[in-house]
């Protein structure tokens, strides 16, 4: 991964077996595995095994004491699925995945710093579309620039 992290857009088509193929860009990224996730937004997240451990690191050592904590621990945890691309660099998505996402054969995968996520080609078009104008003109719109 680069130093920024994960960039870019991209647009490959999901099979009729729900493989989808990795940019090429990052396939040494994810030669050592990837782990699959259902993401907010009804996306699907896209981390590497090292990627991963930081993003959920909070939620694997909550407290067990924790109601909200727990929840979405179970959640998060129960639906992710740990995979290793194949020699085209390809990963399978799951029935109960594609399902969440509404993922068809058109599909986007956009960069996004430590992870990737996978989205419905619609659905992201959607979705960026009500970004851009706030992206567009900060002091009007509703994205916070950190």
């Amino acid at each position: 991964m680069a130093d920024n992290g994960f960039l870019g857009t991209y647009t490959p088509r999901m099979d009729d077996k729900g493989r989808i193929t990795l940019p090429a860009k990052y396939r040494d990224d994810f030669a050592g595995g990837v782990m699959l996730t259902k993401g907010q937004d009804r996306c699907l997240y896209v981390f590497t095994p090292e990627g991963f451990g930081t993003f959920a690191h909070s939620a694997i050592n909550a407290e067990v004491t924790d109601e909200r904590a727990r929840g979405y621990q179970r959640y998060m945890l129960a639906n992710t699925d740990q995979q290793h691309p194949d020699g085209q660099g390809r990963i399978t998505v799951p029935a109960r995945m594609r399902q969440y996402a509404q993922l068809d054969k058109d599909v986007v995968i956009t960069g996004i710093g430590l992870r990737m996520e996978i989205w419905d080609a619609a659905e992201w078009a959607d979705y960026e579309a009500r970004q851009e104008a706030a992206y567009a003109n900060p002091e009007r719109g509703t994205l916070n620039p950190l």
